[in-house]
């Protein structure tokens, strides 16, 4: 079962493919400093998509809590339904 969660992972997945060389401007705070970043969304979504896996690995055994796994399922269906589901326009031009 995918919840809300795992369907904005499913979009995640499918903006990585749609717009791979995207830039999410980031906050970065050290102390007093404050400093606006762009970083590739493909770095971004990568070190998501690692924290994801490596705190669904921590969270076995464990009862309740965060479904980290449907997290990364969403991921993936996302990026394996745009191509199913893409217009044909798009299939076409790319």
């Amino acid at each position: 079962m995918v919840g809300a969660s795992g369907a904005v992972s499913g979009v995640l997945g499918a903006y990585l493919l749609l717009f791979p060389r995207a830039h999410v401007t980031t906050l970065i705070i050290l102390g007093f400093f404050f400093r606006l970043v762009q970083i590739p969304a493909m770095v971004v979504l990568g070190f998501w998509i690692v924290l994801q896996l490596l705190n669904g690995l921590g969270s076995f055994g464990s009862s309740g809590g965060v479904a980290f796994f449907a997290h990364i399922g969403g991921f993936l269906a996302g990026m394996g339904l745009l191509y199913v589901l893409k217009p044909r326009a798009w299939s076409r031009a790319g």
